[in-house]
């Protein structure tokens, strides 16, 4: 154990070396939020995949192997063919608008008060992204070192903050493109090939895993269409994906290398998948699913080599962690800290006091939440529910209005709230019943409304 943490201390100061690099190339606002808009193809893939795939998408996806088997990868599947839309059909015409956030696509389309509305549904967003991926670092930490739980999201989720602080979407990338080698090699050619062997090989997976486990749908279509709601649509209006799509050098960059990312989420998601299904048989009377990941890691693989695979497994998560914390920060400076400030943009000092203090709340929020994927379905629960339709309005249709659009956020997301607490948070209602309501309330204020006098399509 010793040696594991030896490796997962280099992984940690490694992490801080590029964000003090990063640091030194973040010189100016546009460097520090979107790394200069001057990614070329290899930075871009890289960074854009480790931004999807994070502590939900890794031990959120181990746990649905090992309890519904290889179905567990449609969360994956449907961030993944979210990536990939989005790069297609939606990364030309945001990059031509040279914005930073997605709340100004609905100033351009609305007004200004619409883009406040939509800022606050954006931060309770990224905020809980942040928490989502910091408390899964906190949980493999716990589990595999045997810390406290409170020591190991200060501890995990401290370097996050620290080095998105210091270096912006540049340290980001950075970090991005090394937690992208590690965690595809700790995963997907150490992890799973050694789980496979502890099994006996694929014959003896299947010999002792029920027939369901093989199923693509085992999981149940109302999970599967659910997370297509969700994580699918989730990802085409998220701030910290948007953020990855500004920092493209061209459109054939965002096109190509954002489409092999969203190939590889795929991929990744049928990796998990296939480790929870090898730790279902392995250890079969987990007393708690949610430890399926640390456990398998902590029972099958020797040391330093475990180290290796905590490190893949916390570069996952501080990938994701770090992009949420920059984008709930981002949305703070630029979308809701010049109106208190009368208009006076951000400066870069501001953009990291704010990222820092962002980070703070992160870590307060993730030492009161204990689950992964009901913290990821809360975010994007909240996001899809309050600004999908408002923003496809904002697109496609014409005759949509200010009122319409912020009746159908406040309603969305107050319907949200309202069906998680009634029903859980891993209840299909949630965002039925949003998507539906907003839709309504948009469509129907909208036309009670005056005509709009300007309109912009913005794509």
């Amino acid at each position: 154990m010793a040696l594991d943490i030896f490796v997962v201390l280099i992984y940690a100061a490694g992490m801080l070396v590029l964000g003090w690099y990063g640091m030194r190339k973040a010189k100016t606002h546009e460097d520090y939020l979107v790394a200069g808009r001057n990614l070329g193809p290899s930075l871009y893939m890289g960074t854009m995949a480790a931004t999807v795939l994070g502590g939900a998408s890794t031990v959120g996806t181990v746990r649905l192997g090992y309890v519904h088997g290889i179905s567990g990868f449609w969360l994956c599947a449907a961030l993944g063919l979210g990536i990939i839309a989005l790069n297609l059909f939606l990364a030309k015409p945001l990059l031509k608008l040279r914005i930073f956030t997605v709340t100004q696509i609905l100033e351009k389309r609305y007004n200004p008060m619409a883009r406040q509305a939509s800022a606050v549904i954006m931060l309770a967003y990224a905020l809980m992204i942040g928490v989502t991926s910091i408390l899964a670092i906190g949980t493999v930490m716990q589990v595999l070192f045997d810390l406290p739980f409170w020591l190991s999201v200060v501890l995990g989720g401290g370097v996050v903050v620290v080095y998105s602080t210091i270096g912006g979407m540049w340290s980001l990338t950075l970090t991005d493109i090394v937690q992208f080698v590690i965690k595809t090699v700790g995963l997907m050619f150490i992890l799973l090939p050694i789980c496979l062997y502890r099994v006996g090989g694929w014959d003896e997976l299947v010999a002792k895993l029920p027939a369901s486990s093989f199923s693509w749908t085992t999981i149940g279509w109302d999970t599967i269409i659910t997370y297509f709601l969700i994580y699918f649509f989730g990802i085409l209006i998220g701030q910290d994906i948007w953020q990855r799509v500004f920092t493209a050098r061209t459109e054939k960059v965002a096109k190509y290398a954002g489409s092999v990312a969203g190939v590889y989420c795929i991929v990744y998601g049928l990796v998990c998948a296939l480790i929870g299904m090898a730790a279902h048989v392995l250890l079969p009377d987990l007393t708690n699913v949610n430890t399926a990941f640390a456990a398998i890691v902590k029972a099958t693989l020797p040391d330093g080599i475990r180290g290796l695979v905590i490190a893949a497994a916390l570069a996952a998560m501080m990938s994701t962690a770090s992009a949420g914390l920059l984008a709930a920060s981002t949305t703070l400076t630029e979308d809701l800290l010049p109106k208190l400030r009368g208009g006076k943009q951000s400066s870069l000092g501001i953009n990291r006091l704010f990222t820092a203090l962002t980070g703070l709340v992160v870590l307060a929020i993730a030492l009161v939440v204990n689950d992964v994927i009901s913290a990821l379905t809360l975010a994007y629960n909240l996001l899809v529910g309050g600004m999908l339709i408002p923003l496809i309005g904002a697109i496609y249709w014409k005759r949509a209005t200010t009122s319409g659009a912020i009746t159908s956020m406040t309603l969305g997301f107050i319907t949200a709230l309202v069906f998680m607490f009634k029903d859980g948070l891993d209840a299909n209602t949630p965002i039925y019943y949003s998507l539906a309501v907003g839709l309504v309330s948009f469509v129907l204020v909208s036309l009670v409304s005056p005509r709009p006098v300007v309109l912009t399509r913005t794509a």
